[in-house]
């Protein structure tokens, strides 16, 4: 080739053109982000609305209903999930991933707004899903002070770590809130004839700061005018006036009916790490920022604040660091690529026995890495698990080119030529077939860009990123290489051509491969039963979406039965926080009690719910993976609780599939049988020996208190059922006055209640008074019947009908295929009414999709490859041949991931995506040396054994560089790698059985289609 010749004869601008690209990678590698994954924005959005004081099933009739109606016509859904609870509803959009969410806002505002909504009812919200609104870090602040109030010091830490540099914000749950209570005495204001209403507004009417009209001065100035009335102290409140004694003339002031004090406002919620009160504190980072530098700068700005004398009782446990775990992850997978790199070295000291050209090949890995930072840079690519993976699995293959080019330019030395020449015409010699080779790998790729959904996102990167490093080791292998060969080589002293004819294994290898084409059946016929027999290994492993990754985190969902007070569901939580307590792997647990992280977020609480986040020490202190941990820990906190609250153990992993849990909806018209149907199954599934929790939304009921108005009575006395309603609601939860401003600024609200005693339970809600017309009181039960019933919590719909979703966990040694199998043959038995549609979500739902994209992708990757290898060796004949050796890696990759106990998942067929590229490649070169000696004039037989014999060494030395460099990411050593290793473990299988049957099976092959050997492939007597 021109490009190779250019090198050798000018040295010196090939050597600048390497430094100038080195600077540049330099430059880019510094300049690339480093995140966990690559950014994801999955087409999800969500509608909120907010019904103040309607039931579910008003919600859901009044509101979720219409909205649904108009949405489900919207472009692109492909799902949509309703909530219907007491006061909201939350419906779940979920578009194609082809959507721009974008695009479509549009759209699904005006259908909004094309919803009357209900008179009390807010508007509904529209809101995109952001992956930049999850917290990077969460962690846990607690003291062991008793003089110490950890949430006041929480705040001052949110103001000050504010300011970090990529820190978007941070919040603080289970913050300390004062408030000015107003508690009123019934007694004392129905004696006054008073009610709350009065206080009040009395109260409000106080406390002004109303603008006027601006006056003009006699100087011709021009003021506003502003009519201030300030409640400042508590002292003030206390004197506001709210009435006159009738009988006695006296005034009445507030402090004559109630007492007012400054207090905690209640608090529905407790916080606690280690079994000490605590705050939990969420860091969010800007977008686009540098998780890792985030990560580093909020650590450094958090160890220094601790450090100062008010901050120095304060004691932080990271509960979870993005960051963190993002630089171990990144540090295992780049510790990985340095392994291969420094094994494919090894190999070619074996193999070279000489250390000059094992030189040339090591500046060459290097700097195809360099060139692959450069393209990623400017392609807007981030180093992350994905693109690193690519380097990891790209670190052999960047060699081959190499390796193949050194390899024969030594041969043409040891046949006597000179290094310049050597250098050229072996270069020019082998040009061809490593730029076949390389175009076939790189063909490999290109179907993942019809690769749609979540799986797409993830591998594009993956598969541009290995392009761009098979380019750059190309590049490499004719410029490079044969500059510094022609430099560094000189002749061997010995006549290495007549050492490898002496080879005893070289002459052993040679007679098996004439044995093999004198049996060419019997070597068919083996190759065939191998395949076969592989073949069903591959049913055995199961499958998976994406392999679990230890993040050594995982959080336990506490549910009480509905209506559950507060301090019941705190008890159960600190019955297992002892449990907890007693494992040393565990490093911090943070226990949220009276609702989730979720509920909190959105303003509501729950009494009856908790939330523990368990972190472990690292992975290397510990024997157990989270997994396993989870599988021996989870039975024990069930058999402690029983049947006082249904635990749920849960994981999540970077990419965000949820590990060991499969999760299903069935969806029906007809209620009452769906409900049948749930039943069933889950008494079935309730048997499985495998299956650790079983959980479903089906429609839960909850206590509550129904006071129904007697409308007759109530007229009788002037009341109408909506101004006791409002009296009831406001007497029962409280009512906001005001605000006002203290001395240090700030800002404390006026809360007017009734005192507890008069509202804590059914019979004292009996004896409240309302106020007549006439000024006289009556007590509730005289207008209303009072009673206890059941209602919905919440109504779930999934594309606007009835559903229910279940969500199995069961333990690490089932796969996910596996414990779908065991499922659906259980609804096969429970013979389901064909009405009820079941379907699969989460983990299941996403492989589906992907895996009819990812064959799709291979199918088309081997069309591709034959349609480029037809293009170079301008014939469909010998491509044909050269195709022979893809099917011969399905019996390694089965092998591979039968013995490893690896299911197939999207990165393993990822991995066979890679193997469709390589494989062929020992297959071209092989083919393309025996046309050409054929060119020289020799024999078909003589050609094809001549070629398999001087390729050998190249093909293994190629093999064996890819082989050991992939081995560091198919042990998959340390966090963050376990995405990566069924890849890793597939390409190894298929490569060594590909590679050493490709020896045998392509010269068999090419005998049968080759004129001269069709009918025998014997050596011709020469004359």
């Amino acid at each position: 080739m021109k490009i190779s010749e250019f090198s050798i004869k000018r040295p010196v601008f090939t050597i600048v053109t390497m430094f100038l690209v080195i600077i540049l990678g330099a430059v880019s590698f510094f300049k690339i982000p480093v995140t966990l994954i690559p950014e994801l924005n999955p087409p999800v959005a969500v509608v909120v609305t907010n019904y103040p004081g309607a039931s579910s099933t008003e919600v859901s009739e009044k509101l979720t209903k219409p909205l649904e109606n108009s949405l489900s016509t919207a472009p692109g859904l492909k799902s949509m999930q309703s909530s219907s609870q007491e006061g909201a509803n939350f419906i779940l959009l979920m578009f194609d991933w082809s959507t721009d969410i974008d695009d479509v806002q549009l759209d699904v505002m005006q259908r909004i707004d094309q919803v009357p909504v209900p008179e009390g009812s807010n508007a509904p919200r529209f809101m995109k899903f952001d992956p930049s609104q999850f917290p990077v870090i969460q962690l846990a602040l607690h003291t062991s002070s008793e003089d110490v109030d950890i949430r006041n010091l929480a705040e001052q830490l949110e103001t000050e770590l504010r300011r970090t540099k990529g820190v978007a914000s941070v919040t603080v749950s289970g913050k300390l809130v004062e408030e000015v209570q107003v508690i009123l005495d019934q007694k004392k204001l129905e004696e006054s004839g008073l009610v709350q209403e009065d206080i009040v507004q009395a109260v409000q009417a106080n406390n002004v700061s109303m603008p006027g009209e601006p006056i003009e001065t006699e100087d011709g100035k021009l003021l506003t005018t502003r009519i201030i009335s300030s409640l400042t102290t508590i002292t003030d409140i206390r004197n506001v006036m709210v009435g006159v004694n009738p009988i006695t003339g006296d005034k009445i002031k507030i402090t004559d009916v109630a007492d007012v004090a400054l207090l905690e406002a209640k608090s529905t919620s407790e916080t606690r790490a280690n079994e000490q009160q605590a705050v939990l504190m969420s860091v969010l980072q800007e977008s686009g920022a540098n998780t890792a530098t985030v990560s580093t700068a909020f650590k450094d700005s958090l160890d220094s604040l601790l450090k100062k004398e008010e901050f120095k009782d304060i004691e932080a446990d990271i509960l979870f660091d993005q960051g963190d775990y993002v630089k171990l992850a990144i540090g295992n997978i780049g510790q990985s690529l340095l392994l291969g790199g420094l094994f494919a070295m090894i190999i070619l000291f074996l193999f070279l026995r000489g250390i000059k050209s094992p030189i040339i090949i090591g500046v060459a890995i290097p700097y195809s890495v360099i060139v692959t930072f450069v393209l990623m840079f400017f392609a807007k690519f981030s180093l992350n698990i994905m693109t690193l993976g690519a380097l990891a699995l790209g670190i052999g293959m960047l060699v081959d080119n190499a390796i193949v080019v050194i390899e024969n330019i030594e041969r043409h030395l040891a046949m006597g030529k000179d290094r310049m020449t050597a250098a050229k015409e072996g270069a020019k010699e082998i040009s061809g077939a490593i730029t076949a080779s390389t175009l076939t790998t790189l063909a490999v790729f290109v179907p993942v860009i019809f690769i749609s959904g979540l799986i797409g996102q993830i591998f594009t990167e993956f598969a541009l990123t290995i392009s761009f490093s098979l380019f750059a080791s190309l590049v490499v292998a004719l410029t490079v290489v044969p500059m510094m060969a022609s430099r560094m080589l000189k002749k061997p002293r010995k006549n290495m051509e007549a050492r490898r004819r002496r080879s005893k294994t070289l002459n052993g290898f040679e007679r098996s491969i004439k044995w093999s084409l004198k049996h060419r059946t019997i070597v068919l016929l083996t190759t065939i039963v191998l395949l076969v027999a592989s073949s069903f290994s591959l049913f055995k492993v199961g499958t998976e979406f994406l392999p679990a990754t230890d993040e050594g985190f995982f959080s336990i969902s506490v549910n009480l039965p509905n209506g559950s007070a507060l301090s019941s569901t705190n008890e159960l939580v600190k019955n297992i926080e002892t449990k907890l307590k007693e494992e040393e792997e565990i490093e911090v647990y943070v226990s949220l009690v009276g609702g989730t992280q979720q509920s909190m977020a959105q303003g509501s609480s729950e009494s009856n719910t908790a939330e523990i986040y368990v972190k472990l020490v690292p992975l290397d202190d510990r024997s157990r993976s989270v997994f396993e941990f989870v599988d021996d820990v989870q039975p024990e906190v069930l058999e402690l609780v029983g049947d006082a609250a249904n635990i749920s153990f849960d994981m999540q992993t970077a990419a965000g599939s949820s590990p060991n849990t499969l999760s299903f909806s069935l969806k029906d018209t007809n209620e009452e049988r769906l409900n049948e149907s749930v039943g069933k199954l889950n008494a079935e599934l309730q048997s499985l020996d495998s299956v650790l929790e079983i959980s479903n939304n089906l429609q839960d009921t909850i206590e509550e208190i129904h006071i129904d108005v007697d409308r007759e009575k109530a007229a009788n006395l002037g009341l109408v059922p909506y101004q006791i309603a409002q009296t009831v609601n406001t007497i029962t939860r409280g009512a906001f006055a005001s605000q006002f401003t203290d001395k240090n600024e700030n800002v404390v609200s006026v809360i007017v209640k009734y005192d507890e005693k008069y509202t804590n339970s059914i019979d004292t809600l009996k004896k409240i008074k309302l106020r007549t017309q006439t000024g006289g009181f009556v007590a509730l039960n005289d207008v209303a019947a009072i009673s206890t019933e059941e209602g919905p919590v919440t109504i779930q719909r999934v594309d606007q009908a009835h559903s229910v979703t279940f969500n199995v966990k069961y333990t690490s040694t089932l796969s996910l295929g596996e414990m779908t199998a065991r499922v659906n043959d259980i609804v096969d038995r429970i013979e389901m009414p064909e009405e009820v549609e079941l379907s699969y979500g989460g983990d299941r739902e996403l492989f589906d999709s992907a895996i009819n994209d990812m064959l799709l992708a291979i199918v088309l990757a081997i069309v591709l490859v034959y349609i480029v290898m037809a293009a170079q060796f301008e014939s469909f004949k010998y491509p044909f041949v050269i195709m022979f050796s893809v099917p011969l890696m399905v019996i390694g990759v089965s092998l591979g991931l039968f013995l490893t106990s690896t299911p197939i998942s999207v990165t393993a067929v990822i991995g066979i995506l890679v193997l469709v590229g390589i494989v062929v490649n020992n297959g071209i070169v092989l083919v393309d040396y025996i046309n050409q000696r054929k060119e020289a004039g020799m024999q078909s037989y003589d050609a094809i054994i001549t070629s398999v014999r001087d390729r050998v060494r190249p093909i293994l030395m190629t093999a064996l560089t890819t082989i050991l460099g992939l081995l560091p990411l198919a042990l998959g050593l340390g966090e963050g790698t376990e995405m990566n290793q069924p890849m890793g473990i597939a390409v190894i299988g298929g490569l060594i059985s590909s590679t050493f049957l490709t020896l045998y099976i392509v010269p068999v092959i090419y005998s049968l289609f080759d004129r001269q050997t069709r009918r025998r492939a014997i050596q011709t007597k020469k004359l």
